[in-house]
């Protein structure tokens, strides 16, 4: 009761504070041996992240078809994942040297991916198969090493079947945010795609020979030691050698895809920038593969785009894309083009427009004008809080055959622009070949009128290119006196054009004119969106066969 001592002969509340014993160190190590456990499944997570993504950015670059890839090298490599798992369970038996030897076959393979299929690439013509293949082997490598690494777990201390499974795939999960991570953001800006997969090679095979040579080295055999050693020198050599030539290796790879001399080439953050000349004095500029100009005639693709949309009012003008500087140029050789604004994404390729030589010689330094206001962004997302209306709109972008650039000939991308025209202004897109790919290129004007805007087709003969053609239009009528059958703009040329080398009135108006099998009531078009991206469909299958 309160206030009543206890009886004698017993002992009151021990208030002095308990000393609780330390682990023994047995637990300790056992604790410790179970961390490096997980810190093992949590690097080759990460790795095998890295791995997967290597391969659909390399396909994105060198194919283009970002989605179609990326289905292709997941699909492959989590079957083959299921099909790694079943494979381990007979080396379960011999847990640790078997996980050693799967982690060394996966650091060449997955350090020499990248190598191997741009060779196949550039050399072989045999990248899908490679593919493949390349996915396949990765992803059944992939799948051995978690049921290897729930056994050697396991080892440590046996506990409940859930509760292992919780600690390895958290262990697991958490791995592959970090390499989703540094893939873009460090492994890329770093060392560049070819260099930052054999950097991830040698950190799987140090990863997992580390955890095998010190957690589980009793269970292995002095021959087994032996092989692992000489193994893992061999691996992380030919890695080493692998990464010390690995520019000479790029160049001579991309030289091949290529007719004429690569006097540039870098790869910024969106795409691949090579910059070839020919012996003649051909300066030839590609953007992932895709011609974009050729200076012998680009004269005739950018009057042909530039001026008629230029014949009416062009105080203000803006340019979509264009980064190279050269429908710049010709915008600015009106003295009346009191403001240009240029909005391209890529701030490498204006870059090369103002510092390389020949370049510039052909833009004629037309970023250095001070009418010119310069902003790197994403053309669909700059348009939809736009500070301005403009005379002339010029949409000088790559063309539709990229999942990048798809939304930027949809029926949405046409919505935003419509309002960016100011009354009496006017629109024109480039459209590619309504020769070699007339689905495409009518399912841009199909886009475009869908989204209001009134349009006029014309083409010209850029021999570089072939037949191109483009679309002039206005946002409610004819820009200008003129209009076409269409109600939109007539193309036409300003009364004070300035001295052109290849466009004149009637080369304009035989450019109207499409033969009977291109034209558009012989081509059945559903215009192209965001969810459906139709102009990337027809691109695909019509180029395919050029």
């Amino acid at each position: 009761r309160p206030g009543r001592a206890p009886p004698a002969g017993r002992a009151g509340p021990v208030t002095a504070p308990v000393e609780v014993p330390a682990a023994p160190a047995g637990d300790r190590r056992l604790r410790g041996a179970r961390a490096a456990v997980l810190l093992a499944v949590f690097v080759c997570a990460a790795c095998g992240l890295v791995y997967e993504l290597a391969l659909v950015a390399l396909g994105s670059y060198l194919i283009g078809d970002t989605v179609g890839q990326a289905s292709i090298v997941l699909g492959v490599m989590v079957f083959a994942m299921g099909v790694g798992a079943l494979a381990a369970k007979p080396l379960q038996g011999r847990a640790a040297v078997s996980f050693a030897a799967v982690e060394l076959a996966l650091a060449l393979l997955g350090g020499l991916s990248v190598l191997g299929l741009y060779a196949a690439f550039a050399w072989l013509d045999l990248y899908a198969p490679a593919l493949v293949a390349t996915a396949f082997v990765l992803g059944l490598l992939i799948g051995a090493e978690i049921p290897l690494l729930m056994v050697l777990l396991q080892k440590i201390r046996a506990q409940a079947a859930g509760s292992a499974v919780a600690d390895l795939f958290a262990a697991d999960y958490v791995g592959a945010l970090l390499g989703g991570l540094a893939f873009p953001f460090l492994l890329m800006p770093a060392f560049g795609q070819l260099r930052g997969a054999l950097v991830v090679g040698a950190v799987n095979a140090l990863a997992g020979l580390g955890l095998v040579l010190t957690v589980f080295r009793r269970e292995l055999t002095g021959r087994s030691r032996a092989a692992l050693t000489a193994g893992s020198v061999a691996v992380l050599l030919l890695l080493g050698y692998a990464y010390a030539t690995a520019h000479d290796f790029e160049v001579t790879a991309r030289q091949q895809l290529y007719r004429d001399p690569v006097v540039h080439a870098e790869r910024s953050r969106y795409q691949e920038i090579v910059l070839t000349r020919s012996p003649a004095g051909d300066t030839r500029l590609y953007l992932n593969g895709d011609l974009q100009f050729s200076s012998v005639d680009e004269y005739r693709y950018h009057e042909a785009l530039v001026h008629p949309v230029l014949a009416g009012a062009r105080e203000r003008v803006l340019i979509l894309g264009g980064g190279d500087g050269l429908a710049l140029r010709e915008a600015l050789r009106y003295p009346d083009v009191r403001a240009v604004t240029v909005v391209e994404l890529d701030p490498a390729v204006v870059a090369l427009a103002r510092r390389d030589d020949r370049v510039r010689a052909l833009n004629g330094g037309a970023f250095g004008d001070p009418r010119v206001r310069l902003v790197h962004t994403d053309a669909f997302g700059w348009l939809r809080s736009p500070a301005q209306r403009f005379d002339a709109v010029i949409v000088d972008l790559p063309d539709p055959d990229e999942t990048a650039t798809a939304k930027l000939y949809s029926v949405e991308f046409y919505a935003l622009l419509r309002p960016v025209v100011a009354a009496g202004g006017a629109v024109v897109v480039q459209a590619g070949s309504p020769y070699f790919a007339p689905r495409s290129y009518w399912c841009v004007e199909a886009s475009m009128r869908e989204a209001g805007l009134r349009t006029t087709a014309y083409h010209v003969e850029v021999p570089s290119f072939g037949d191109w053609g483009f679309l002039l239009a206005g946002p409610g009528g004819a820009a200008g006196p003129a209009a076409g059958p269409a109600g939109g703009p007539r193309p036409r040329l300003a009364r004070t054009v300035p001295a052109l080398r290849f466009l004149d009135a009637p080369l304009l108006a035989a450019a109207t004119v499409f033969p009977r099998d291109r034209a558009r009531d012989r081509v059945r078009v559903t215009p192209s969106t965001l969810l459906q991206p139709r102009v990337l469909e027809y691109a695909r299958a019509e180029w395919r066969g050029y």
